[in-house]
């Protein structure tokens, strides 16, 4: 019976539909996290009859079923959320498209939107850093580093960082290196805010501060663009499915013991 088969890839789609509605409640409060929506394609269909229109008439259209459904995709939606008002010094939110550059530490390069930023102390230096320790770079793909005796760190919405030295000069530190892809949604995301550049993204776009429409607010963090309303919405159609899906196993149980019981 194919409704048996085809009942079950629809149960299947919808828990990995439930999945991806439980990564984004379960990520409502992450700094910067980009809901993700489940997208789905019907699988090949079996033509029992194909159309066949002569000019003495014939057959219209086909006589087809098809057999089910699979996910296909995981899109995120990259669309800037609200800002969170922290009045942190080294908390940062873009206002835009774009993302800051972060270095692993195999040197490989990580993309984030999550601009909550730390210092790491050597010496008497100290190197501006994620959340996990991983260096933030400089429009000049080097290390941001804050120098001892220098206070009142700033920056502007350009992306340009300043502080005063002993002297109480305004000295410039470096600019952020923001870049932005093609495809942001071709991204895979790695976890911990992170994203790598992949062929389907395409390769990093600098930003260029005299051509950047994003700006970079100092102070402020992007908070998560979940919808919760949206998403209990979304798991109630999705359980709904899964429902009638699990009915219709049940249906078809029930026709084939009907004709097994017909020589009784």
């Amino acid at each position: 019976m194919r409704s048996l088969w085809t009942a079950a890839t629809g149960m299947k789609a919808q828990q990995f539909n439930i999945d991806t509605i439980s990564n984004n409640l379960a990520n409502v409060n992450t700094t910067s996290y980009k809901v993700q929506r489940a997208e789905f394609k019907d699988l090949f269909y079996q033509n029992i009859k194909r159309s066949n229109v002569t000019d003495d008439g014939g057959r219209p259209v086909n006589l087809e079923v098809g057999h089910g459904v699979m996910p296909i995709a995981t899109k995120r939606d990259f669309r800037t959320s609200s800002f969170i008002d922290t009045q942190g010094t080294f908390d940062f939110a873009l206002n835009g498209e774009g993302f800051f550059v972060v270095l692993m530490p195999n040197d490989e390069i990580r993309y984030t939107r999550d601009g909550s930023f730390k210092l790491s102390i050597d010496g008497d230096e100290a190197a501006l850093v994620t959340s996990d320790g991983y260096f933030v770079l400089s429009e000049d793909d080097d290390i941001i580093v804050i120098e001892e005796g220098i206070s009142d760190i700033t920056v502007d919405e350009l992306g340009y960082i300043y502080g005063r030295d002993e002297d109480d000069e305004l000295v410039e530190l470096g600019r952020f290196m923001l870049v932005n892809f093609m495809n942001p949604e071709g991204l895979e995301s790695k976890g911990q805010n992170l994203y790598r550049a992949t062929e389907a993204s395409g390769e990093e776009m600098p930003l260029e501060a005299e051509e950047m429409n994003t700006q970079v607010v100092q102070g402020y963090l992007e908070a998560s663009n979940v919808q919760v309303v949206d998403e209990m919405v979304k798991m109630i159609t999705a359980q709904r499915a899964y429902e009638i899906n699990s009915k219709t196993i049940t249906t078809s149980d029930e026709m084939m013991q009907i004709a097994n019981n017909l020589k009784r």
